[in-house]
């Protein structure tokens, strides 16, 4: 009988073969390690427990699907095709959909979010804006026709009537919504002439209300300008968007009561203000008055010419001390020059020559020591009146 002999890659085909077709798809439970993210964007890691291991794959357009990010450590569940990757030679599953074992893949991505901004710094207290107590003009951005926006023009209009409201209507569920709210933001606050935000929706389950738990709200939030109100009707829970927000509303009802002062309360404090700067007006009015009475019976008034004539006097008398002042000053100052001037005249190297002395050059410099000299060196000698050249015969010793 001939035996048959196989190619590495015939053999490695048929194996696949018998492989991948015993095997179901099917459901694994275990450990992730050696995660990968790809440039291409698949994923590559291993699954494990704690007796054995097994590579796997989930291509691109699968795991752009995952709310939550993977990483070593991760307890997951997952549905996966068995493969041989001829090139090597193993096997491997393709992974079709997974999710966290024993918690919610939303909740994890919740979880996972929550952790990675806060360690950004983008829940920090210390960089919250404060809400304008008197603002002209609301931006709101939710559903142009969900409760929502009408409670909060309900709220608003009734507390605080001369606001302005800008509506920016955006999906705020489903597919496209985290952006449409992202934009919305972004869009506001390159508008300029909004003084406060509110950003939300009426209640619902964690699915309707994820828009507000995605990166990419949180961080229109955090680069926003305007001050916001996080408004998402949930009164327990909390979403990404409220931790990253000026403040948080638990409804948009409640949102609107933030942003505005009411009407009422304003304007008791106005009629109080009203009736005690009435109160202090007349209280200073009449205390004028009885000044202004004071000053008409007092002497100045019963004789203004003598104090106009005793000013006159004053004035007089201060004239002739300042210009007595300054002429005793511009004498000294006469005597000072005088001083000044016959000791320049002294120490004028004329005047030391006009009583017989004489200055000594050799090559245009002043001789001051009979060292600097030898013999038959020429020497100009200058007097008060003239000059003339010499030469050394002799030098003598300097004391």
């Amino acid at each position: 009988m001939e035996k048959r002999i196989y190619t590495v890659s015939t053999l490695t085909r048929e194996i696949k073969e018998v492989l991948e077709t015993s095997f179901p798809r099917l459901w694994v439970e275990g450990e992730i390690s050696n995660f990968k993210r790809h440039s291409s964007g698949h994923f590559y890691f291993t699954l494990k427990d704690e007796s054995a291991q097994i590579r796997c794959a989930m291509w691109r357009f699968k795991a752009d699907a995952l709310r939550f990010r993977l990483e070593d450590g991760l307890k997951v569940l997952l549905e996966a095709d068995i493969q041989i990757y001829e090139k090597s030679g193993t096997y491997q599953l393709v992974v079709q959909q997974l999710q966290p074992a024993g918690i919610g893949d939303l909740q994890l991505a919740f979880e996972q979010l929550k952790k990675r901004l806060q360690a950004e710094g983008l829940f920090d207290p210390g960089r919250k804006k404060e809400i304008p107590l008197y603002p002209e003009r609301i931006g709101v951005v939710t559903s142009a026709t969900g409760a929502a926006i009408r409670d909060i023009v309900s709220v608003i209009w009734r507390r605080y009537p001369p606001v302005e409201i800008l509506l920016y209507p955006v999906k705020v569920q489903g597919e496209g919504a985290a952006e449409e709210i992202a934009q919305a933001i972004k869009n506001f606050n390159d508008y300029g002439k909004t003084d406060v935000l509110i950003v939300g929706r009426g209640g619902g389950s964690l699915e309707d209300l994820w828009a507000f738990n995605e990166e990419v709200v949180a961080r229109a939030i955090f680069s926003s300008r305007i001050p916001i109100v996080s408004a998402v009707g949930h009164e327990v829970d909390f979403t990404i968007a409220d931790f990253v927000a000026d403040r948080r509303a638990p409804t948009p009802s409640v949102a609107a009561e933030m942003v505005v002062p009411d009407r009422s309360e304003l304007l008791g404090i106005l009629a109080y203000y009203q009736e005690r700067y009435k109160n202090h007006f007349f209280q200073k009015l009449n205390a004028y008055r009885d000044k202004i009475s004071a000053f008409s019976k007092s002497y100045a008034f019963r004789r203004p010419e003598d104090i106009l004539y005793q000013k006159i006097q004053r004035l007089d008398e201060l004239l002739r001390i300042i210009q007595s002042a300054m002429e005793y000053a511009i004498e000294r100052k006469k005597q000072r020059l005088d001083n000044l001037r016959l000791q320049l005249r002294a120490l004028n190297p004329e005047e030391v020559l006009r009583r017989g002395y004489s200055i000594c050059y050799k090559d245009g410099q002043i001789l001051k020591n009979v060292k600097d000299l030898k013999t038959l060196d020429i020497v100009q000698v200058k007097l008060h009146k003239g000059q003339f050249i010499s030469q050394v015969q002799m030098l003598g010793e300097s004391e």
